[in-house]
């Protein structure tokens, strides 16, 4: 599911990579159907390069790792398209100062809009990946847990599942603690964002992905305080929510229990000290600070280019820039809808805290020649 790094390995011996042909010698035809892609809640509409604002001005180069992920992803995937492929292996002779060429000349852009009522801006929300201090054991500092999944639930899993409150209260969690935290909120956090890394006193990181959950449906927290007016729907963010549980160290259960989805971790190999991998997306590969989103599959095949055009929040700066489909989620639910990852850690939490911008997508497919 769901540090800007790059992988640098892409752009080493540049000389040796060939670059792919120039607009001016190939000229392929655009198929209507563009790889036969449709979908029943977006209607997409060629356009050029040329008119996407901001296409000349990203570094796109930037978005050559991550385009390389969903190869690496999509040349496994049974029953990928042969032209993906295709292009995939296109990409493996190129270098990341080709970039620009190679999208426009194996690619064609296309408008999505909304099916339904035809609109092509859509809701563009963030995410991140927490990078917590704690502990493999309690300690006196670390009091809170993180849970594997129940390995009774894995031979009977009961009907109707616990609630979040009626679980840490039955016992049943007990032997299943992966990890101790300090901070309740950013626990819960952790498990709105479904990954996360912790920071052990030694310096290492335990990488903690996505292992399940008990079955219940989210219910938002900010919400619950909004409605009993603890705080103002401008202080509806992750920020706000954690300055209130400051401020009200008495009520943070009853607000954390209002939420009764409860989620599950496993941990996933580290390197070390030096591990700077982002989480693992829905397509199978490690996502790419600022250059990976979640989309609804029904609208965006995983794996596929997606040039987004959205503002920063806070400041509304032009966000514009290359990303890649390489994960999903519960309420990433529409055409023109996205959730943009900003990276790791806490600045990247402040930036995905407050993101709710509006924003248009255009999905770019294998030109057919």
């Amino acid at each position: 599911m769901r540090i800007i790094w790059f992988f640098l390995g892409c752009i080493v011996f540049l000389t040796a990579c060939s670059v792919p042909p120039t607009r001016s010698n190939i000229q392929p035809r655009i198929s209507p159907a563009a790889l036969e892609h449709s979908s029943p809640i977006a209607s997409f509409t060629p356009v050029s390069f040329q008119s996407l604002g901001g296409w000349n001005d990203d570094s796109l180069a930037q978005a050559w790792p991550a385009w390389l992920q969903s190869c690496q992803a999509l040349r496994k995937k049974i029953g990928t398209a042969a032209i993906w492929i295709e292009i995939c292996n296109h990409a493996q002779k190129n270098s990341a100062l080709n970039a620009k060429a190679f999208f426009e000349t194996y690619f064609q852009a296309y408008e999505i809009r909304n099916s339904a009522n035809g609109n092509s801006t859509g809701l563009i929300t963030a995410y991140y990946e927490p990078i917590l201090n704690g502990s493999r054991v309690r300690t006196e500092r670390y009091k809170v847990a993180l849970y594997a999944y129940p390995k009774a639930w894995t031979r009977s899993k009961p009907i109707p599942t616990p609630t979040r409150e009626e679980l840490l209260r039955s016992g049943v969690l007990k032997g299943s603690e992966i990890a101790w935290v300090e901070d309740p909120v950013a626990a819960a956090s952790m498990q709105i964002q479904g990954s996360g890394k912790i920071r052990l006193d030694d310096g290492n990181m335990m990488r903690l992905g996505f292992a399940g959950t008990n079955d219940h449906s989210f219910k938002s927290s900010a919400q619950w305080l909004i409605d009993r007016r603890e705080i103002a729907r401008n202080e509806a963010s992750m920020q706000g929510i954690a300055q209130w549980a400051k401020r009200n160290p008495g009520k943070v259960d009853e607000m954390l229990n209002a939420n009764p989805r409860f989620v599950f971790f496993k941990e996933l190999p580290s390197l070390g000290s030096g591990d700077d991998l982002g989480p693992i997306g829905a397509l199978g590969v490690p996502l790419t600070a600022g250059r990976s989103i979640a989309v609804d599959p029904r609208s965006i095949p995983l794996g596929a280019p997606v040039f987004l055009d959205t503002t920063e929040p806070n400041t509304n700066r032009p966000l514009r820039r290359l990303v890649m489909a390489q994960d999903t989620g519960n309420a990433i639910v529409g055409a023109v809808r996205a959730d943009y990852y900003w990276g790791s850690g806490d600045l990247a939490g402040e930036f995905a805290g407050r993101m709710k911008q509006n924003g248009q997508m255009w999905l770019l497919l294998p030109r057919k020649e």
